[in-house]
Order: C-alpha cells, then structure tokens, then sequence
C-alpha cells in the first residue's frame, strides 16, 4: 500500500480527541472551496444560459443569416429580390444550413378604435419553421399559410394586445404609407409572449402573399431568404463561406444578392453579450483566488497542527517530499469533500431554478422574466477539473513549510 497515501488517510479520518484533521479553520476552507465552486457554477449556468436565451430570440424573429437584395438598406421597407428554385435548392444543399424560408417585411401602422401603433408586418411562406412561436405561444393557435389564397390570419405578441386592447379572435387594420395610403384587415388567431419587448413591440406575423400584394411584387419575389443553421458555432465560419458563395450570383432581375448574419444585423446586442464573457472570467479568477488563498490557510494550520508528527516521522528517516506528499493527500480529501458540497449547492440551485423559475427579471431590461439557467455536462467537467487543478497547484508552494521544521525542536512541540 502507498505509505504516504495510508498516512494520510489515518489522519484525515481520524477520530482521537484533540488529533482531527479538521479543525474550524480547516472546515472554513472547506467551506470556501464549495461556495466557491457553487458561485462559479451558478455563473456560468446563468451567463451562459442568458447568452442563448437571448441569441434563440434575436434568431427567433430574423434566423442565423438573411440573404437579401444588396441595394436594401437597414429599413423594413425593402427592395425585392426574386428567389428562384435553383437558388432555393443551392441553400438548402448547402453544409450547416438546415432551414430556409422566404419572408417579406412591411413596415405600418395598427389602428383600434382608441390607439395606433407602428408595427413591421413581417409575411411568412409554407416553408417557414414556426418552433419559435409555437414554443412562445399563450393564446390561440398558428394560422397555416396556403398557397392557393392570401390569408388575412395574424400571430402577435401580448404586449401590443395589452398596448391596444386587443383580444384573440377580435380583428384590426393596419395603415401601410405608400404613395397612396393602403388598408388591410386582419384577424388575430394567436398571441405570442417571447419576453423580447424590443421585438414583442414591433413584429406582426402574416401571410407573405399579403406584403407582395402591398408592394405590387411578383410571386417568385420577397425581401429575402433567412437560414437556419445546424450548430450556432459555426456560425461565423458558414456565415463567411456563404458571402463569397452567394455574392457571385444573380436574380432574373439582375440584382446581387447580400448574405449578413445575426450578429452583423445585430451588432448592438452581440457586442453586448461578449462583455458577459468578461465578468464570468472575472468571477472565475476571484473565486478561483479566494477559494485557494482559503485552502492555503487551512493546509498552514494543518501543518502546525501536526508539526510534532512532521518531526517524529523526520526523525525516522522519512525525507521531506513524502511527507509533503501526505499533506498534499490530506488537502486533497479536504477539496475533493469541499467541492463536493459546492457541487449539491450549485446543481440544487440550477435545478430548482430551471423548474420553478423563482428569481424573476424585469423583461422590459433584460429581454426575459426570469433568470435562465443553461449548465451542459462539458462546462460542469471542466469547471470540476480545473477548480480541483488550481487547488493543488495553489496549496503545493505553501506545502513546502514542511521543511523548515527541524525534528529536534518540533518533537518537543506542543
């Protein structure tokens, strides 16, 4: 049996009056080490978490990449482009994407009998991939689009049926400014809640046929084609590959066609988001730090604890790397039951949270109601990994005290 290892266990487990190997400022290190590990856990549950709660949404409303005419500008009133089924079958072929759709968007104005609002009316085809709204629906159902006729059914979001006082089931008309101005009645048959207000306030769901009828577009025409994309980060990578691809061709009309990402559509709340990776690595570093400083402590007072041990197994011949190699045993049971109880903290809380959703959140400030919680099995290894390597790596330095104790003195040390 490994000598140092036995040792080692004999004092860590040991039950003799005045000898346990963990006295108060031993279990306060403990103690650091598992709040430690449980706020590290936490944050990049709730960091991560937020990032894809967020990303899902902003993808929700406007897909991966959008591929649109290259003379349209930033607005919803856009210019055309004609989509043709070789162009349609080229995207669908192609590595990492998994959906394409056509969409229209028209920008206007919803009017009840007491309020308006300006709304985008953004129009749908049969192929379009409704999981996001099904997933974000309260009332009503999804209106199905049909290729034989222009449907006046629309999906909008509870907060601009609180704005107006509107009901599911009541109908509206919507005002859309062109050289002269046009009128639609439309019919709510589903409201939708995503949390995002930015969007929630802006997006009204409807048929595409009714936005190329507003725009006197043809049937192969709309404002562009959104993708889908298989894995999010790869995102920059298709994204980049799609560009140069995608730029080289051409519509019957001869317009050139312009393919952006979400993140350059949006660079606002990107850029956001990345500074979200910033506080988790702060966070990590200061736990990390008061997590280790409170392990060194500990494994101090241990070593004076024992320090008549240290100088009686000195005095038997056993040279200073063997028994530091048994302290280093102990400060490892000490961490490994630390950690542990970080571990049932911080993935009891993640779950409770991730089922009952108690810490609300203001959506109107943070595009959502209650805090998310994302923690895959990778992130909870690698953070098990690397809070038990930096651990060992900050207690081996302080483990060298052990050689300065001299068996002579240390023997007669009380």
């Amino acid at each position: 049996m490994n000598f140092e290892l036995f040792i080692a266990r004999k004092i860590y487990f040991s039950k003799e009056e005045g000898k346990q190997a963990t006295p108060p400022a031993v279990r306060i290190a403990m103690i650091g080490i598992a709040l430690g590990l449980a706020v590290m856990m936490l944050s990049i549950a709730i960091i991560v978490g937020f990032k894809q709660e967020v990303r899902n949404k902003v993808a929700g409303f406007g897909s991966h990449i959008q591929i649109t005419n290259f003379d349209s500008n930033n607005s919803y009133e856009s210019h055309p482009v004609a989509i043709s089924d070789s162009l349609l079958a080229f995207l669908r072929n192609y590595p990492g994407i998994k959906q394409v759709e056509k969409f229209a968007t028209k920008p206007g104005i919803l009017k009840t009998d007491t309020d308006f609002q300006g709304i985008v009316l953004k129009g749908v085809d049969t192929d379009f991939d409704w999981t996001f709204f099904k997933n974000n629906l309260i009332e009503g159902t999804i209106f199905a689009v049909d290729p034989q006729k222009t449907g006046t059914e629309v999906v909008l979001s509870r907060y601009l049926c609180d704005l107006l006082g509107l009901h599911l089931g009541d109908s509206f008309l919507t005002y859309f400014i062109q050289e002269d101005i046009r009128v639609r009645k439309f019919k709510i048959t589903g409201i939708y809640d995503t949390g995002f207000q930015e969007y929630d306030k802006l997006f009204v769901i409807a048929d595409i046929k009714q936005v190329r009828r507003l725009n006197g577009w043809e049937k192969d025409e709309a404002s562009g084609v959104e993708l889908l994309i298989n894995d999010f980060s790869q995102l920059d990578k298709v994204a980049e590959s799609l560009y140069f691809s995608i730029s080289e061709k051409k519509d019957r009309n001869g317009n050139t066609f312009y393919s952006r990402s979400i993140k350059e559509l949006n660079p606002m709340i990107f850029s956001w988001l990345s500074v979200l990776d910033t506080n988790v690595i702060v966070i990590l570093i200061l736990m990390m730090a008061v997590a280790g400083f409170a392990m060194i402590s500990g494994l101090i007072i241990l070593i004076l604890e024992r320090t008549n041990m240290i100088g009686i197994l000195k005095a038997l011949g056993l040279s200073n790397t063997r028994i530091r190699r048994i302290f280093l045993y102990i400060s490892f049971f000490l961490i490994g039951k630390g950690m542990l109880w970080g571990n049932m903290i911080g993935l009891a809380f993640c779950f409770l949270q991730y089922q009952f959703r108690f810490i609300k959140l203001d959506p109107t400030v943070y595009y959502m109601d209650a805090v998310p919680i994302h923690l895959s099995p990778i992130a909870f290894l690698l953070l098990n990994i690397g809070t038990l390597t930096a651990a060992m790596l900050m207690i081996f330095g302080p483990s060298f005290l052990i050689t300065k104790i001299e068996p002579a003195k240390s023997i007669r040390f009380e």
